[in-house]
């Protein structure tokens, strides 16, 4: 008798577990959409993930990426950004005022986090960085004071290098500004900054031709994805002609640059990772302050260097953050 009541409430709580469990709402999958410009966003992509794993969540379990990549034209970013909006994920995460803004002109209901964008205020896709309205937020980059440090830098090392080509692109919606700030900083340096535009790919040739011909005697980059796209030819071009150049995103001195000085990126797409949480969780991008970057990084490149037969001064190397040997 007490071995059947005994198998009666193992029955019933079996039963009871199975039911229970039927009741409990399956826990939904978040599609989230990734759009970026080129090769060199989907490399710092690695610490949003990581960001996302520190959070919790895993790939397959919590969430599934659609990945679109524009390999560097910026033409295509309006028709990938509607491949997303059409596939109804329910995030787009994405990096660059190019590509939020195309993502921005495809949907004004499905949240948008970006991973860095030049001064989203003054390209016109968020209200104000503390309350940014609509369904768009991240981390935001101001350039103008970056700018300035980065040809200060660069007079140090190079003291006799006056000429220099500044690589920028005007297919920025803040590329103006971007160049007169870097102007308004060489003539505060005694320097003559020499213009090389690359609005797109097909440009760059002319761009390295202007450099020559215009005696260019070091170099300098401004944050944008057409300029990192073309990095392997503007650094190889460097070394070619025996230029130090000082470039904006870490990738360059990564991979045989002479200098980067600029935002921590990995640092920044990691904690862009917060927002994709908080609006999974039910928060709204227009209640999410957009957010500055908290850390900075000086890169040396010591091959490089003496690859272009060049020293650094110690007082600027021990300023680096990182040394490459």
């Amino acid at each position: 008798m007490i071995k059947k009541l005994l198998w009666q409430l193992v029955i019933f709580l079996l039963t009871t577990d199975m039911f229970v469990a039927a009741q409990q709402p399956t826990k939904k999958v978040a599609r989230i959409g990734v759009l970026v410009t080129g090769p060199i966003f989907l490399t710092r992509f690695k610490a949003f993930q990581q960001g996302l794993q520190t959070l919790g969540y895993v790939e397959g379990k919590t969430h599934v990426f659609e990945y679109r990549n524009a390999e560097g034209k910026l033409e295509r970013l309006p028709e990938l950004a509607a491949e997303l909006v059409r596939l109804k994920v329910d995030l787009i995460y994405t990096a660059s005022a190019e590509a939020v803004s195309a993502v921005k002109n495809a949907t004004k209901t499905i949240p948008v986090v970006f991973a860095t964008v030049q001064d989203p205020l003054a390209s016109g896709l968020v209200e104000s960085l503390a309350r940014p309205g609509g369904n768009v937020t991240g981390m935001s980059v101001v350039a103008s004071d970056l700018n300035g440090k980065r040809l200060e830098i660069l007079k140090e090392v190079a003291p006799r290098a006056t000429r220099i080509g500044f690589f920028w692109s005007s297919a920025s919606p803040v590329a103006q500004a971007n160049l007169k700030d870097t102007q308004a900083a060489a003539q505060a340096l005694k320097l003559q900054l020499l213009s090389l535009e690359v609005r797109e790919d097909k440009d760059l040739e002319r761009a390295l031709e202007t450099a020559i011909k215009q005696r260019a005697q070091a170099l300098s980059t401004a944050p944008d994805p057409v300029i990192n796209n073309a990095r392997v030819k503007i650094v190889g071009f460097a070394a070619k002609h025996r230029l130090p150049a000082m470039y904006a995103g870490p990738e360059f001195a990564e991979n045989d640059g002479l200098m980067a000085y600029g935002p921590n990126y990995s640092d920044m797409w990691r904690r862009s990772a917060t927002y994709v949480d908080k609006i999974l969780k039910g928060r709204t991008p227009a209640d999410l302050p957009v957010e500055q970057p908290m850390k900075f990084e000086f890169i040396v490149n010591l091959k490089a260097a003496k690859q272009i037969g060049l020293t650094v001064p110690p007082n600027v190397l021990v300023r680096a953050d990182r040394v490459i040997r």
